[in-house]
């Protein structure tokens, strides 16, 4: 199997497999980073190593610094090692409160002062609830698959859980206005948005001038 988008959802464990991990509970200290392992005989491997990240904000974590509040999960480098930690993950959409979930390429740092996204920025996309589940796995897939087809501008993505809303955002490496418009409209396919879907972009820099995340951007149909 060449194309790594079907090896992605043939791949998938079923139901019975999966015993999933309840990551929202877990007051376990922070687990350190380890690099992903080399794929073994007969896995599919990724064109680039990923590593997923959980963050969760509460009333006594307001003064946290917000990279004290990350927490790594685990990292991988195949179709297989992807589903077989996938299975034991939580589904966004089973989550509440104020909690993130960063799917990025291993070697960046869901940050925006991290030397891959400094310069970047990252496209918003604002859910009603119940679609965040569905919606996150789709564009996990179209990114671990290639789909976007932009070389290495892609960093990685997070599916933020709000009280009201869920985000879904996609960062990228540089603001040049083709690759960003490339991203878009993939995105619009991959999610299979409706035409009248508003679309945000913001600038990491902006994100480092006001401090946050989804607040002054740029609106874009």
């Amino acid at each position: 199997m060449n194309n790594k988008f079907e090896a992605l959802t043939s791949a998938k464990p079923s139901n019975q497999e999966t015993d999933r991990l309840k990551a929202e509970d877990s007051d376990d200290e922070e687990e350190p980073f380890r690099p992903a392992p080399k794929p073994g005989d007969g896995e599919h491997p990724l064109q680039y190593n990923y590593a997923i990240w959980f963050s969760r904000r509460s009333q006594n974590s307001k003064s946290v610094q917000y990279d004290k509040n990350l927490k790594f999960i685990a990292s991988f480098a195949s179709v297989e090692q992807f589903w077989n930690i996938y299975s034991y993950i939580v589904r966004p959409g089973d989550m509440s409160g104020h909690v993130d979930y960063h799917l990025f390429k291993e070697g960046i740092r869901p940050m925006w002062e991290d030397d891959a996204n400094k310069h970047g920025g990252k496209w918003i996309i604002r859910l009603k609830k119940g679609l965040a589940s569905r919606c996150w796995e789709n564009l996990i897939m179209a990114m671990l698959g290639e789909q976007f087809m932009v070389g290495e501008e892609i960093c990685g993505a997070v599916i933020s859980i709000r009280y009201q809303d869920d985000i879904l955002s996609l960062w990228n490496r540089s603001n040049d206005s083709n690759i960003t418009s490339r991203i878009r409209d993939t995105l619009q396919r991959v999610l299979n948005l409706p035409p009248h879907t508003i679309m945000e972009y913001k600038e990491h820099t902006e994100s480092i001038k006001d401090q946050t995340s989804f607040r002054n951007t740029n609106f874009v149909r």
